[in-house]
């Protein structure tokens, strides 16, 4: 158990990036961000860059 209120908050806060970080994903093409993720034609899961529209699965 932590000592203080302000390491539980660190510690809190510290899972919340590590889990944003390794659950982004970039476009293979152009490296941005900005990336939607779409039903694909056959029920699978397919990814589209909203900045440069390269889209892939």
């Amino acid at each position: 158990m932590p000592a203080s209120i302000l390491e539980e908050v660190d510690h809190l806060l510290g899972a919340v990036s590590t889990r944003r970080t390794s659950t982004r994903l970039n476009c293979p093409s152009c490296g941005s961000a900005h990336v939607a993720q779409v039903l694909g034609d056959n029920g699978g899961i397919s990814y589209v860059c909203t900045a440069c529209g390269h889209s892939w699965s």
